[in-house]
């Protein structure tokens, strides 16, 4: 790679190849920060110039020196592999070497009802209903923080999930205690959400067929921050249908 010279070019098509495959937005994050990392490990070669034993160097120190986990160097190890595969088109490199990182075997720690309350009734405002909705409904962080209004369905006390882990959509029951709660807290949020709409703000993240708003435009990448300035202003139907229910400021 130079010095970094040519870094930006190939992590844009390592970012491309990923948005091309529909990977999420942490996987991309994750795989752009892996690529970095091998680039650094070895003086910032070029990847081309180099194949299976500096690939092996590098996942064999996550496991020596640096002591990872193995969830960790295998996906390290994807990372790469995809870099080479589907960036770079150069015949995937047979790593055989590699020193595994060993996966431990424990129990999985459990919460009892009590302990569950006890927890719950420490928090407030958003967290509490994040909280709720996380035992409740059995919701993955991420799919409760990107958590539509649309996609919450009162009249049949479910929650649509939408592009859930696997591209797909799913059903998540609304627990009664969240959906006692939401309309007032909705009520709030919408007004903050549309003091930044009059502001020129309140982009959400938005599906890529949303072509023409900026999110889209920007490889469907839009902040979920409540000051990032929206789309053009034809798109607000788009936004007052969309926004987001932990909307805060």
């Amino acid at each position: 790679m130079g010095a970094l010279a040519g870094e930006p070019r190939l992590l844009d098509r390592l970012r491309l190849a990923l948005r091309a495959r529909h990977y999420s937005l942490r996987t991309e994050e994750a795989y752009v920060a892996w690529a970095r990392r091998f680039v650094v490990f070895h003086g910032k070669r070029h990847p081309m110039t180099m194949g299976e034993p500096e690939i092996n160097a590098f996942v064999s120190d996550l496991a020596i020196r640096q002591g990872v986990s193995a969830s960790t160097q295998n996906q390290a190890l994807a990372a790469i592999l995809f870099l080479y595969r589907y960036v770079l088109e150069k015949p995937l490199p047979q790593v055989e070497d590699v020193v595994r990182a060993k996966r431990p075997r424990r129990l999985p720690s459990v919460l009892t009802r009590a302990e569950v309350r006890a927890v719950i009734s420490r928090l407030g405002g958003a967290q509490r209903l994040v909280a709720l909705l996380l035992y409740g409904s059995g919701l993955r962080l991420l799919e409760c923080l990107r958590l539509r209004v649309k996609d919450v369905e009162f009249g049949s006390n479910r929650i649509v999930v939408r592009d859930a882990k696997g591209q797909r959509d799913r059903i998540a029951p609304l627990p009664l205690l969240v959906k006692a709660a939401l309309p007032s807290w909705l009520a709030r949020v919408k007004r903050v959400h549309e003091r930044d709409l009059a502001d020129g703000f309140g982009s959400v993240f938005l599906p890529c067929f949303w072509s023409g708003t900026e999110a889209a435009k920007a490889g469907c990448r839009s902040a979920y921050s409540p000051r990032v300035r929206l789309a053009p202003p034809s798109k607000a139907s788009c936004a007052q249908h969309s926004w987001a229910i932990w909307r805060t400021r």
